[in-house]
């Protein structure tokens, strides 16, 4: 497991990246997660894989209307935290103002891993991947953690990187998101439907 963001520095990696939308910026919440789509897979240094397109409850539960949520695979050479940085580009190039934590907005770009990194170690990110929602809804990191400490539990994250990245292997649980997702509850799943 690589706990340091520097350890692969260009050498190209599968990276994982969570999109969503669920309010209208200059277009609908459909639109607007296919053109951070366009605009993620344009950083690319090989090939992207699309998921589909889904329609998903809003986290926390009532904070706003349904996402539209994907996720892309793509190639990446440089750190996380480049990566990281040039996906919050993209979210304010298309309108984002980060205000509060789980709110709803106009895109979410959400890098959930690079290769096998664990960032910033270990214990870090089994500590936040622990941390119950409450706090998690009102604490928020210093630093990058990766894998994304609650990608297990979102089933919005899960089914579309099931369409893209089935056999990722978490680094630190062992788990396939394949597996992590059939772990969810049944009501989780059934509530995501395809676009």
């Amino acid at each position: 497991m690589q706990a340091q963001d520097e350890c692969h520095e260009n050498v190209a990696q599968d990276a994982l990246v969570a999109v969503g939308a669920n309010l209208p910026g200059e277009m609908a919440p459909k639109d607007t997660v296919r053109r951070a789509m366009a605009a993620v897979a344009d950083l690319s240094e090989g090939g992207v894989d699309h998921s589909a397109l889904y329609a998903t409850p809003a986290y926390p539960p009532g904070s706003g209307p349904d996402f539209v949520n994907a996720a892309l695979r793509l190639r990446w050479g440089g750190s996380a935290r480049a990566l990281l940085d040039s996906l919050h580009g993209i979210e304010a190039g298309i309108g984002r103002e980060r205000r509060a934590r789980w709110e709803a907005r106009v895109i979410d770009l959400d890098l959930i891993a690079l290769g096998k990194m664990v960032l910033p170690d270990t214990r870090t990110q089994t500590r936040w991947a622990a941390l119950p929602p409450a706090r998690a809804g009102a604490e928020a990191p210093d630093t990058l953690i990766l894998p994304h400490p609650r990608m297990a539990e979102r089933g919005f994250v899960l089914v579309p990187l099931a369409d893209v990245a089935p056999d990722w292997v978490h680094p630190v649980t062992g788990q396939s998101v394949a597996q992590m997702l059939a772990a969810l509850p049944g009501a989780d799943r059934a509530a995501i439907r395809r676009l």
